[in-house]
């Protein structure tokens, strides 16, 4: 192809997929849009034409995701050359696919893996459609901040030692807050048991780019790191990346896990995005991390100067659960103003212009991207600015809404012990069911995957048994009006439950 595969300057799929745009031919093939001529006015008036040209199928100048031989697989080898990678897949499902995919191709029925219970509720689909069990660690939890860090080494040497037949470790770093736990040391420990350490990296796509960001996952040691792409860097939104490095993950059962998860029609602009983005970092990354820092660091000082406001910073990384700080990733605790995430974070967004990434109970997150300008990040600081004022002059007027402080947000992710659930998640998803009122589910087992979104962490699972803790700490988290995912009864009146 005479493609430079040393050369970080090219974007082989980028410059294929513009080139089959231009072409001019008669299209009898998906989709049905016919390079947009059938598209719906308003959406062609939203999103111009041009971009309706280039969503095409995998015709032959354009590879195939499932079988790379051509553009896609050198954009990929150039990927893992930029990300540190020995191997590379293109993901045009999220890291959700790629999560799913790791387990299934490192897990067989009834095979036992190690991971947080603070996993994103993608690992326990993977845990459904592997029928692998979970033996479930506690991460290390700051009660002062309310916050839920990551796994430690010690947690996971006593698991293995107590399930030493373990087929993988699983580990979320960095957590949604940007808190590193100490993946170096828990991939020595995996590997000590020769299983591999996999690592969900959704929020770290970033760090391989600027040596003021952790070490990435792959950089400390770890078998795989599944990253989202698009979440901190500049690819479509559900365009990610899985990397591979060493001989612990067979890479042919991987391909075929990820071909199971995937879409048969891959949408070729994510992939696209996907080239362009690694382009962008390996030629300009280390220029658009330090500017991106700036503008955190920027941020992080000014808030953490307004009166009730505090700022997670690196300063708190001194556990073994929280070893390192994306500092990118910018998290408010406003429980101090006497209202919770949730009323400050409707405040913000539709009075003062200014969205976050998520809220919860006691703190509001954000994410400084690359895309961020210095604009944004003035918007946001009058923004909190005027929100702290609002809120000291309406507690003078005995107005402001009390929040319940103090430690309620992380508690409702540890529900069970460190150990097996009741049910596997494959079991439990696969019983038979019945729906009971809310009350009459405690100490049943539940059937539903139920979770605030985002972040997307789980507080039931299919196959653990339901606790008078969780129920409460879900009911309060939809009258502070957070949104529950994957429980059938959006209101949470009624669950459904393991027939008994």
């Amino acid at each position: 192809m005479g493609i430079d595969f040393h050369s970080q300057t090219e974007m082989p799929l980028v410059k294929a997929l513009s080139q089959c745009a231009e072409h001019l031919h008669a299209p009898f093939y998906t989709p049905g849009h016919k390079r947009g001529q059938s598209i719906a006015t308003p959406l062609k008036n939203l999103l111009g034409e041009q971009v309706f040209r280039a969503d095409l199928p995998e015709l032959p100048e354009l590879d195939n995701l499932f079988a790379p031989e051509s553009v896609i697989l050198a954009a990929q080898e150039l990927a893992a050359a930029a990300f540190g990678a020995e191997r590379t897949w293109f993901l045009a499902n999220g890291s959700t696919s790629g999560v799913i995919a790791t387990i299934l191709a490192t897990c067989n029925p009834g095979d036992v893996i190690i991971l947080p219970r603070t996993v994103h509720q993608s690992a326990i689909s993977g845990l459904i459609l592997s029928g692998a069990v979970p033996v479930f660690i506690h991460p290390d939890y700051d009660a002062s901040l309310d916050i839920a860090h990551s796994i430690t080494p010690d947690a996971v040497k006593a698991a293995l030692a107590s399930h030493p037949k373990a087929k993988a470790v699983l580990m979320v770093s960095p957590t949604y807050y940007g808190a590193c736990g100490d993946v170096s040391a828990i991939a020595q420990v995996a590997h000590d048991h020769g299983i591999p350490l996999i690592v969900d990296e959704a929020h770290g796509a970033h760090f391989a780019f600027h040596p003021d960001l952790p070490p990435s996952a792959l950089q400390s040691g770890a078998d795989v790191a599944i990253q989202s792409t698009h979440k901190t860097l500049s690819a479509l939104t559900q365009a990610a990346m899985v990397h591979v490095q060493g001989s612990f993950v067979d890479r042919d059962r991987l391909s075929k896990s990820l071909a199971l998860v995937q879409s048969t029609s891959p949408n070729y602009l994510l992939l696209a995005s996907l080239d362009a983005a690694r382009w962008q970092m390996s030629t300009q990354g280390k220029t658009l991390m330090t500017h991106t820092l700036h503008l955190a660091e920027q941020a992080r000082s000014h808030i953490s100067q307004i009166p009730n406001l505090a700022t997670l910073s690196h300063d708190h990384a001194t556990t073994p659960g929280f070893v390192d700080f994306d500092a990118t990733r910018l998290t408010v605790t406003v429980s101090g103003l006497g209202i919770d995430g949730f009323i400050a974070d409707d405040i913000l967004n539709t009075k003062l212009n200014v969205t976050a990434e998520f809220p919860s109970l006691n703190h509001l997150t954000f994410i400084i991207s690359l895309g961020n300008t210095a604009a944004d990040i003035d918007q946001l600081i009058r923004a909190f600015k005027q929100l702290a004022q609002e809120c000291r002059v309406q507690s003078a007027e005995g107005g402001v809404e009390s929040a319940e402080c103090g430690v309620r947000n992380a508690k409702f992710l540890f529900p069970i012990p460190c150990s097996f659930p009741s049910l596997s998640p494959r079991d439990a998803f696969f019983a038979a069911t019945e729906t009971v009122a809310i009350a009459h589910a405690i100490n049943r087992i539940s059937a539903e995957l139920v979770c605030p979104y985002p972040p997307g962490i789980p507080v039931l699972i299919p196959g653990e048994v339901v606790t008078e803790t969780a129920i409460a700490d879900l009911q309060q988290i939809l009258a502070s009006g957070g949104i529950l995912s994957g429980c059938s009864d959006s209101s949470f009146v009624t669950l459904k439950v393991v027939k008994a």
